[in-house]
C-alpha cells in the first residue's frame, strides 16, 4: 500500500523579484512557486493535505518524522534541479522552457491522422521537415498505432513503415524520436538517426527494449499506461489517480536504472488517456505540477484527444484545435517541458505568445 509524502508546487508568481525567500524556481525553467502543498498518504490514503509557503517550507519539513523529513527534502531538490538540455548530435533541446514534439504517424489507423502518410515515406518526411520548419523541436515518428482497440503490428511491418522516414528526416537535420514499444524498432530506428525511444509501455511491453536503450545511451520517455490498447479504457479505475500514476512512473524509473539507463535520460509521462475516463484525465492535468518531484522532464500528449470532445459537445477529432491549445498551454503553465501535438503552428504560436508574457514579467524594472 501506498504510503509516503508527496510535494506539489503551486502559487506560481510572474516573477521572483522582491520575494527574496518566498519562492522557489520550478526545474531551473521559467516558473516560479510561492507555495507547495504536501500531501502525506498513509496505506493507501491521503492522511494529509497542507498547503505550506515556501518560506515555512523548511520547518513544515523539519517537524516531521525523520524518513519523511528525508523523503521530502529529497523531493524538493529535485524540484527545483535545472532539467539538463537532451543533445542529440549537432542539435540541442533546452529543456529551462516549454519545447514542441511534433506528431508524425505512419499509420493507416491512427485516431487522428491514420493514413495521412500510410505508404508515402517522402511525403512523410517532408510533413515532419514542415513541422519542424514551424518550430517543433522534435518529431515523434510513429508506425504503430495505440488507439483504444488498436491491434498489434509485426515489428517488420513497423519497421518498414518507420525507417525511410526516418531516414529522410535525420538527412535534412530534424530531430527525431520514435514513438515504439518494441526493441527491434527501436534498434531500427535509432540506426536510422532516431535520438529519443518514445515508449507508451515505459519499457515494459518488449523484454529487451530496456537493454536496447541502456546501450544506445539514448533519452526516453516512459509513460504510464493501464493495460493494453485492446483493454484500456474498460472501465479504468483508481482510487487516487494522481498519487497512482506518480507512484507507478516512480516505480518504472528505479527499473529503468536498474537496467542502466541513467536518471538523467529519462522523461515521464502521465499517459492523458491510456487508461484513464475523463475524469482521471482531469485530475491528472490538475495535478501535473506533482510529477516534477519525480526529478525528470515532464512529457503532455493530451492533443485532439477524446475527453476533449467529450468536454465539448463530442466534437470530433478534427474540431478540437481550441481544446489541444488550452490543454498544451495548461501543462506549459505547470511547467512541462514537452508538449506531443498534432497541430504545431498553434501550439508554436500560444507558446510564443506565453513566452513573451514571461519575459515582460521577467524583465527588471528601475
Amino acid at each position: 500500500m501506498t504510503t509516503g509524502l508527496y510535494l506539489r508546487p503551486t502559487g506560481f508568481v510572474d516573477a521572483p523579484f522582491g520575494h527574496d525567500g518566498q519562492v522557489l524556481r520550478l526545474a531551473g525553467g521559467l516558473l516560479w512557486f510561492s507555495a507547495v502543498e504536501l500531501v502525506r498518504v498513509e496505506a493507501g490514503r491521503r492522511f494529509s493535505q497542507v498547503l505550506v509557503p515556501v518560506d515555512r517550507l523548511d520547518a513544515a519539513l523539519a517537524a516531521l518524522p525523520d524518513r519523511l523529513r528525508a523523503e521530502g527534502e529529497a523531493v524538493l531538490a529535485r524540484l527545483v534541479a535545472p532539467r539538463p538540455a537532451i543533445v542529440l548530435g549537432e542539435r540541442t533541446v533546452r529543456l529551462d522552457q516549454p519545447q514542441v514534439m511534433a506528431i508524425l504517424n505512419v499509420t493507416p489507423d491512427s485516431f487522428s491522422d491514420g493514413g495521412q502518410h500510410d505508404g508515402d515515406a517522402a511525403g512523410a518526411a517532408d510533413a515532419g521537415v514542415a513541422m519542424a520548419a514551424q518550430g517543433a523541436a522534435l518529431i515523434d515518428v510513429g508506425g504503430e498505432s495505440t488507439r483504444p482497440g488498436a491491434k498489434v503490428v509485426w515489428e517488420g511491418d513497423e519497421i518498414a513503415r518507420v525507417r525511410p522516414v526516418i531516414e529522410r528526416m535525420t538527412r535534412a537535420g530534424v530531430a527525431v524520436a520514435i514513438d515504439t514499444r518494441k526493441a527491434a524498432v527501436m534498434e531500427a530506428a535509432l540506426a536510422a538517426g532516431a535520438g529519443i525511444v518514445n515508449d507508451v509501455s515505459a519499457l515494459l511491453w518488449d523484454a529487451r527494449s530496456a537493454a536496447v536503450v541502456a546501450a544506445a545511451g539514448c533519452p526516453v520517455v516512459l509513460m504510464h499506461h493501464a493495460g493494453d490498447p485492446q483493454t484500456m479504457q474498460h472501465r479504468p479505475r483508481y482510487d487516487d489517480v494522481l498519487i497512482e500514476v506518480y507512484d507507478w512512473l516512480a516505480a518504472r524509473i528505479a527499473a529503468a536504472e536498474a537496467a542502466g539507463i541513467a536518471r538523467s535520460r529519462i522523461i515521464v509521462d502521465p499517459g492523458i488517456g491510456f487508461g484513464k475516463t475523463v475524469a482521471h484525465n482531469l485530475a491528472l492535468l490538475n495535478g501535473l505540477s506533482l510529477f516534477h518531484g519525480l526529478g525528470c522532464p515532464v512529457l503532455l500528449g493530451a492533443s485532439r484527444k477524446r475527453f476533449i470532445g467529450a468536454l465539448s459537445n463530442e466534437a470530433p477529432v478534427d474540431r478540437r484545435l481550441g481544446g489541444s491549445v488550452a490543454v498544451a498551454m495548461t501543462g506549459a503553465t505547470q511547467g512541462v517541458q514537452i508538449l506531443r501535438v498534432h497541430d504545431v503552428a498553434d501550439t508554436v504560436q500560444a507558446l510564443k505568445i506565453w513566452r513573451g508574457l514571461r519575459d515582460e514579467a521577467l524583465t527588471p524594472r528601475g
